[in-house]
């Protein structure tokens, strides 16, 4: 295992390719402040660029997973130029997410609010500790969580998400499981062992299958019926001529393992 240490994030990298980014300012409860969100597109654009990653996981130190923006480093620059510019900068760091090449597992021990509950969101899936909760409370200090909602509708039904970001109110982790924006809840000394059980069938399947299957996954969900599945067989016919697929086909047929997995 390496590791190289940050003020802000801590990145490691195991043996099998998954890496581990972990928001390392508990004290501020793990904000997204400009400095965080540039650490993050940072390692993000390294992590797609290795070609041995299989899967990241972003965790957190401290209490809170994140939550959301820095209000006082948002307070401290009152000109409209500034808050696009770092919502434009929030938003390309969230789809560099979706664009990675690699699924993207969130571990949440703890509170996460606003662009912290986005963040959660934008994740491709995510294992929770009972304690975990979720809000987009923007509305109570009078703004409402416009950026936090793109994920969010995309995960959880549209009353609900609305319900959240009108009264700014927060969801315990089982309601969270329930309404689809995480996928486990376990109690927080389980958390490692429920997301290296997903890590470990995703490390068994074939890392290109994996890419193009992320990739159309989110892209047809943008299209209408017709259009999605227009993508969705040109992806599967593509898929089909890599060598991974015509072995696994093959290994099936003569009832044996595939080389991949051995």
């Amino acid at each position: 295992m390496t590791s190289n240490s940050e003020p802000l994030l801590l990145h490691r990298c195991d043996a099998r390719g998954v890496h581990v980014l972990t928001l390392n300012q508990p004290k501020s409860f793990n904000v997204l402040s400009e400095a965080m969100l540039d650490e993050l597109q940072r390692q993000l654009g390294a992590i797609a660029a290795d070609e041995q990653a299989r899967a990241l996981v972003i965790a957190a130190e401290g209490k809170a997973f994140c939550a959301g923006h820095d209000l006082k480093q948002m307070k401290a620059h009152p000109q409209l130029a500034y808050y696009q510019g770092l919502f434009a900068k929030c938003s390309k760091m969230m789809l560099s997410i979706a664009k990675l090449p690699i699924p993207v597992i969130a571990r949440v021990q703890g509170l996460a609010t606003a662009a912290g509950c986005q963040l959660v969101a934008q994740c491709d899936l995510a294992v929770a500790a009972e304690s975990a909760s979720f809000g987009v409370n923007g509305i109570d200090v009078g703004l409402f969580c416009a950026t936090p909602s793109v994920p969010l509708v995309r995960n959880v039904p549209a009353k609900k998400a609305m319900e959240m970001l009108l009264t700014g109110g927060f969801i315990a982790a089982q309601e969270a499981l329930e309404q689809g924006l995480v996928n486990k809840v376990v109690p927080a000394a389980e958390l490692d062992t429920a997301i290296d059980e997903f890590l470990t069938a995703i490390c068994s399947k074939p890392r290109d299958a994996i890419s193009v299957g992320k990739q159309l996954f989110y892209q047809q969900r943008e299209l209408g019926l017709e259009a999605a599945y227009q993508l969705a067989g040109q992806t599967m016919a593509c898929n089909m001529m890599l060598d991974v697929a015509q072995e696994g086909v093959q290994a099936f047929i003569e009832k044996r393992e595939p080389a991949w997995r051995r």
